[in-house]
């Protein structure tokens, strides 16, 4: 699974930065999904294991297994109380080391636009799961305004800043999934949009939590202390301030579903 420039190698740091985004958007994608108790699962890209727990804690999986080329990743997943009966493997989601139909639902949480090839990943994914079982995805809208951190991204942009994109941008849209799951010969294929708001104490907290990772902590440690201040200023026209002081910002992502054929 290959990330350009982007990598995420600090489990703690990124249970801040996006850990808890992604449990807000599972918990709606897994109430759409509606997966019966007692399924084999595959988490691919499962990072430091945020929505596998998610499927531990809600779908009484009879197993699971999360697999993502991060070992500090990994090592934070096997951590958490409620995946101590998964199993964790480092790997490529393009080259999965599992047997034919060995799942009955496999997901990409977050992670398909990291694929430097999607269609060879979401053909993985088809081919270890059983007939009649589920290939499904969630995904930032990164092309259409709905990444969490957009409104650090945009106003880094403004300012002559430029952050690196992940590999597979393209993946995010609602009509390239449907491609990507026509061509893997899955059936019944339904999509939706997932919007979700994330609340923070005050700008600091969420500042904090979005700028805790990779190129966007680098770029913001390197510019001078008025742009900076700048950027801040910019940003908070974005958020959603309550009477307390807290601050909110609303993403979107977008989710694809569908069955492997049964004949």
């Amino acid at each position: 699974m290959a990330t350009n420039q982007i990598r995420f190698d600090d489990g703690a740091a990124y249970e801040r930065y996006m850990g808890a985004w992604s449990q807000l958007v599972g918990e709606k994608f897994l109430d759409w999904l509606a997966p019966r108790t007692s399924m084999r699962w595959l988490d691919v890209g499962c990072g430091n294991g945020a929505f596998t727990e998610l499927v531990a804690q809600r779908c009484a999986p009879a197993d699971i297994h999360g697999i993502d080329p991060s070992e500090a990743q990994l090592k934070f997943a096997r951590g958490r109380a409620a995946t101590s009966g998964a199993t964790f493997h480092q790997g490529d989601a393009m080259a999965l080391p599992f047997d034919s139909g060995q799942f009955d639902a496999a997901v990409m949480a977050l992670v398909i636009f990291f694929v430097a090839e999607p269609a060879r990943g979401v053909a993985e994914m088809a081919r270890v799961v059983r007939p009649g079982g589920t290939v499904a995805a969630y995904a930032w809208d990164m092309l259409g305004g709905g990444f969490p951190f957009q409104p650090i991204r945009s106003e880094l942009g403004a300012l002559g800043q430029s952050l690196p994109q992940p590999p597979s941008p393209d993946a995010s849209r609602i009509e390239i999934l449907q491609e990507l799951w026509a061509g893997a010969r899955l059936e019944a294929l339904e999509t939706r949009d997932i919007t979700v708001r994330r609340h923070f104490a005050d700008f600091d907290d969420f500042w904090g939590a979005s700028t805790a990772m990779g190129s966007m902590r680098a770029t913001l440690d390197s510019m001078p202390a008025n742009d900076l201040e700048q950027l801040k200023v910019r940003v908070r026209s974005h958020l959603t301030t309550d009477p307390a002081g807290g601050v909110s910002y609303q993403a979107r992502a977008n989710a694809i579903k569908g069955r492997v054929p049964t004949a």
